[in-house]
């Protein structure tokens, strides 16, 4: 067992997803080495039941920049900077706080892309449109419909793991924050020198296809930074839960016992 660091991993959750997507990970890095947290969205601390059931209605509000002051806030009480490993809409977040240089180092895991990259994939900004309905979005709830949760995040899996998935996982989303992937606060400076930062993509993955995780990493050009990439065969949005996550996170752990 690799026991020689002591560093902090910060798993950040994607949107209509309950932080529990992250248990699995959670004891695989912590036996690593690694102390880990994997903070819910901001009044989303209860069950995938719970929330679903009696979702606090302050969830409506939630929008991107309060979601960059509230893992800011997190980072900044840590002895360190930590390891940010962030997940669909948690990649982006990712990314937008390595900008602000909160982090020692960042893995986005099929990350949403931001502002300034997504106008040239005209087929992500379709999926937004048809997905979650962005013209129409207001401060309001919304829940993931299942036949979308198939389409987007589950292809390539038994109707029973889809299912399963679902109802394990999926939690009501703001609307807001989905229209905020497209302002000026998602927008990332490519030129700046930044963290040494992984992006992870899936060949199978139907909603942030790997053209696009490709283009979001091609984008940065500070020779100065490690900004590396990797695409995994048959895996779709869901990486997390998919079969092979544990190969996943072992070629995180590798490439982040490289950076040190």
């Amino acid at each position: 067992m690799y026991l020689s660091n002591n560093k902090t991993i910060i798993f950040i959750t994607g949107a209509f997803m309950s932080h529990s997507c992250w248990d699995e990970w959670i004891v695989f890095f912590e036996n690593k080495g690694y102390k880990t947290v994997a903070p819910p969205w901001p009044y989303k601390n209860e069950t995938t039941e719970t929330l679903r059931q009696q979702p606090n209605p302050k969830i409506a509000t939630i929008r991107l920049t309060h979601l960059l002051d509230y893992y800011t806030e997190i980072i900044q009480k840590l002895p360190e900077k930590p390891i940010l490993i962030g997940h669909s809409y948690g990649g982006l977040l990712t990314q937008l706080l390595l900008q602000k240089d909160l982090a020692h180092a960042g893995i986005c895991i099929h990350s949403i892309p931001p502002a300034n990259l997504v106008y040239f994939n005209f087929s992500f900004y379709r999926k937004i449109l048809n997905t979650f309905g962005y013209f129409n979005a207001r401060k309001k709830i919304t829940l993931l419909p299942f036949k979308k949760w198939q389409d987007c995040f589950t292809n390539q899996m038994c109707f029973e793991s889809q299912k399963e998935t679902y109802e394990l996982f999926v939690i009501p989303e703001s609307q807001l924050v989905i229209r905020d992937i497209f302002s000026a606060a998602a927008k990332i400076n490519f030129k700046k020198k930044h963290a040494p930062l992984l992006f992870l993509s899936g060949s199978e993955d139907h909603f942030v296809s790997a053209d696009i995780q490709y283009s979001n990493f091609k984008k940065y050009k500070n020779v100065h930074s490690i900004t590396c990439y990797k695409e995994f065969r048959d895996n779709n949005h869901l990486v997390l839960k998919q079969y092979n996550w544990e190969c996943i996170a072992d070629f995180i752990a590798n490439c982040l016992d490289k950076i040190g």
